[in-house]
Order: structure tokens, then sequence, then C-alpha cells
């Protein structure tokens, strides 16, 4: 590498680190100047991800409680906030768009990041455009009835599950998913236990090892974390981009929806 081609390369990095310390310390300036109030709820657990332009001399905030986006609007005094949506005079609801951009995309790419991260078993074709996870019980019938209507998505090779598995509905199911997660194919191992649901699946190991027990209680932990309350669990990225979840086996009418169109 030249000496020329070297120093841009140094130049560059010394820019972009500077461009970070700067935002970094922007955010902090930023939220040292936060209403007390605002600084209460952040105590309390909501998390805020900016502030926007808000009329009649209040100040609004973008939040985060749990999964879902929040506006607040804080009054001059910055003691009282008002949360919820805020409309004008033709009705329109002034937040939604800013709490997309501000709350939904970021925290959308997160959500998506974790799930990425988790343990999760392949169903389909691994080069499938599109990906959905599903938190699967190997003994839940819903779970069954999902994988069952599925199969024309993921056996045209348009969608690929990603089933993040907990063992949360009865004694054994632990045992079950820790016998697919130990498989030679996991992938295969699950697909029996679909098969054979009518004869209650797959026979489970006898003793479930801690390496793999600790990635189960990781798997329904972030499952509780996304709010996601009973199996499946089933999250997808909308045409915007922004995870979208449901609890249950969806509806006929809903699967378009989850799996896309066909």
């Amino acid at each position: 590498m030249s000496s020329g081609r070297r120093l841009a390369i140094m130049l560059a990095l010394a820019v972009a680190q500077v461009v970070s310390v700067k935002a970094a310390m922007a955010a902090e300036v930023a939220k040292a100047q936060r209403p007390p109030v605002i600084k209460n709820l952040e105590q309390q657990g909501l998390e805020i991800f900016g502030e926007f332009d808000a009329p009649g001399g209040l100040r609004g905030f973008a939040g985060a409680s749990g999964s879902g986006p929040v506006a607040l609007y804080v009054t001059p005094d910055g003691e009282h906030a008002v949360v919820g949506a805020m409309v004008n005079s033709k009705g329109e609801d002034m937040s939604a768009a800013v709490l997309e951009r501000l709350v939904s995309q970021p925290l959308s790419q997160r959500m998506w990041e974790q799930l990425e991260r988790s343990q999760w078993v392949i169903d389909g074709n691994a080069s499938a455009p599109r990906v959905v996870y599903v938190f699967t019980d190997p003994n839940c019938t819903y779970c069954h009835r999902f994988w069952e209507a599925s199969r024309r998505w993921v056996q045209s090779g348009k969608v690929q599950l990603r089933h993040i598995l907990v063992g949360v509905i009865r004694a054994d199911s632990a045992n079950k998913a820790a016998a697919i997660l130990t498989a030679k194919s996991p992938s295969e191992a699950l697909t029996r236990n679909e098969q054979r649901q009518a004869e209650g699946g797959i026979e489970g190991v006898k003793t479930v090892s801690a390496e793999v027990q600790a990635k189960l209680d990781a798997n329904e932990r972030l499952m509780h974390q996304l709010g996601i309350q009973g199996t499946p669990g089933i999250l997808f990225r909308d045409e915007r981009g922004i995870v979208q979840s449901r609890s249950g086996m969806p509806a006929p009418e809903d699967m378009r929806t989850v799996l896309g169109s066909f």
C-alpha cells in the first residue's frame, strides 16, 4: 500500500473517531438537558430515543415502553408530560411519522439483531428471501398447526422459518427441545418432531445439559422481553422493515401478511 493511500485511510479513521466522539458528547448533553419529568420516567424504565418539534410551546419526546413506541409532550415548566397521540385540526396523528423514524425503525433493528443472535433452528432454504422467527415449543399444538400451514411458503423457497426453541408447555418440552438442538441435524430433528406430532413427537433426551438449558432459558427470556406471551410467537418484518409480531396461530387471512404473498 502506498504511503498516500495509508495516510488517507488514517485521516478517514481519525475523522470517523472525532464524529463518533462528538455524537456521543451531543447525546450526553441532550440527556442532561432533559426536563425533570422525562428524567423521572427514564428512571422508571422508559427509554428515550430522541426529541422532536411539538406545537404549542411543548417539547416532544419519542420513547419506548416495553416494545412499543410512545410520544410524550412536556409542558414548558418541564414538570408535567402528556403521554399519547396528538392530533391536528384535520384529525391527523402528528406523532405517527416521527415515532416510526425515531423509535420503530431503530427498535426494530435492535430486535432483529437480538433474534439473529439467538439459538434457532432453520426450517427451509437458507437462501429464502423472507425470514420469519418463531418461538416454538416442541409440544405446542398451535406451533404444529403453524408449521403445517406454512409448508407451501417454505417448500417453495420463498420463506425460511427460524425456530427459537423454548420448553414451557410440558415437563418434557425442554427435553425434546434439547434433543432437537443436539441432533446431528437440528433441522431434520425439528421436522421429525412435527411429522410425529400425532404420536407425541420425538423422544426427548433423558437429561438436559447445563449448556443447552442455558440456551433455552435465554430464548425464553428473549421471548418475554419482546412481549411474546405464548407459543407460537411469530416475528417478521413488514414492507417498511418494521418488526411485527403475532402471539398464537395467525388467522388464515393473516398468513399472507406474516409469510408474504404466494
